[in-house]
């Protein structure tokens, strides 16, 4: 064993597990394992453990709930941090709503709802962590994180801890300054407004209702592959060029929706990979337009 890895363990970071499976904190549920598993139960454990990482020069990466991440099939060298249940947590004061950053988004957009407060709507089918969201500035249905969030508390990669207001985050399209950084999103505060609570709750049916109709909801998958093109949707350019349903190996694009690819029970990363480079180069030879995943690829190939 690595001597890094006998004095972390010696270390108040939180829970350690050795050579942990990714597929079983993946809900594409492929992944091999990671060298190193922690999960801090606080946010003290946390700064601790990346701390230790930096001054040992120990790669790690951060997973949330799992979603929207390919976890290659030889795994993660280094250190995988998943955030405990102290991160797993909401306050709602006035129309101004704080969770930690391994709440449910889903979660987070139905208790809001309840609450007669909107803005959040848009995440009721979302899947991830309320971290994994302002990372990815995740939307849909014509908003995002962006238009909502106040600001976050980011711990960074020495183990520094700051708040990031909206403006810091430079957000776009799927994206935050934050990624390419190695920093995790602690816990994040969003400015919603006050609304009719039956009004909420009947778009956050119709959406749910929308989704169970078009999108593998119970299948294994990451949500959308691709980004949508400028003026077009990667859904319909996938179908267009007659791929839906196509199979290799273990993994399928979906047919109840083309951006989907689903996991049949022995998916492997190397299948969902196949699939993508070969949906790109379909749609590419047919339309002149590159796909780019959305989908954020993690591990040693």
């Amino acid at each position: 064993m690595n001597d890094w890895i006998e004095e972390l363990r010696a270390q108040p970071v939180g829970d350690i597990l050795l050579d942990e499976p990714l597929s079983r904190h993946t809900t594409w549920k492929i992944g091999g394992p990671a060298d190193v598993m922690i999960v801090p139960g606080n946010k003290q454990e946390l700064v601790t453990a990346v701390s230790f990482m930096h001054r040992h020069g120990v790669p790690w990466t951060t997973l949330g709930r799992g979603s929207n991440t390919l976890v290659f099939d030889s795994g993660i060298r280094g250190v995988v941090i998943k955030l405990g249940e102290a991160f797993d947590f909401v306050r709602i004061d006035g129309d101004r709503v704080t969770a930690g950053g391994a709440f449910s988004f889903i979660k987070l957009s139905v208790m809001c709802g309840r609450a007669g407060l909107t803005g959040l709507e848009f995440a009721g089918g979302i899947p991830g962590s309320v971290g994994g969201a302002v990372y990815m500035n995740a939307g849909a249905h014509g908003s995002d994180v962006s238009r909502i969030l106040s600001s976050a508390e980011v711990v960074s990669e020495n183990g520094e801890i700051a708040v990031w207001n909206n403006e810091d985050l430079q957000y776009a399209y799927r994206h935050s300054a934050l990624q390419g950084k190695r920093a995790i999103v602690t816990e994040a505060t969003f400015q919603l407004a006050h609304g009719n609570r039956r009004e909420i709750a009947a778009t956050l049916a119709a959406y749910k209702e929308r989704r169970n109709r078009t999108q593998p909801m119970t299948a294994a998958c990451a949500g959308s592959v691709f980004r949508n093109p400028p003026g077009h949707h990667a859904a319909k350019l996938i179908e267009e060029a007659g791929l839906k349903g196509l199979t290799i190996g273990g993994a399928q694009i979906s047919t109840l929706h083309a951006n989907f690819i689903v996991n049949n029970g022995n998916a492997t990363a190397e299948d969902v990979l196949a699939l993508i480079t070969h949906i790109q180069q379909t749609v590419e030879q047919r339309t002149g337009i590159r796909l780019v995943p959305e989908v954020l690829e993690v591990g040693e190939r």
